[in-house]
């Protein structure tokens, strides 16, 4: 985990996202317990409440589980969850704008499938 002390972006954010990633990348697998508030927090010098609120939108998600005394879990289907999310971003932040554009430029469905399958065929 790395995080930008001078980011605009709270502390507590880069926490849930760089948490958020390890599953995705499957670097915490379903079922594993992930590293403690305190052991974040005295790693990266980070205030524990400042992790435990970061953990707690994850806990929110659905994508980790608080276990009174044993600490914090991915929970089965989190990283599904994670790739369904990404996907609908994806298809939110890049799809929408292309179809859009494509439009203005008059583009077919079928030069846009040509277009997206050129694009997969170079390196």
């Amino acid at each position: 985990m790395q995080f930008n002390f001078n980011s605009t972006e709270p502390i507590y954010l880069q926490v849930a996202e760089q948490i958020e990633e390890a599953i995705f990348a499957r670097t915490f697998v379903e079922g594993e317990q992930i590293p403690s508030t305190t052991e974040i927090s005295k790693e990266f010098h980070i205030n524990p409440a400042t992790v435990l609120k970061g953990m707690n939108i994850l806990v929110d998600a659905n994508l980790i589980e608080k276990r009174r005394g044993v600490g914090m879990f991915v929970i089965a289907g989190a990283q599904g969850r994670i790739v369904e999310k990404r996907r609908n971003q994806f298809y939110d932040d890049y799809v929408k704008n292309l179809v859009s554009e494509a439009r203005k430029l008059h583009i077919t469905k079928q030069e846009l499938a040509q277009l997206i399958e050129r694009g997969f065929s170079t390196k």
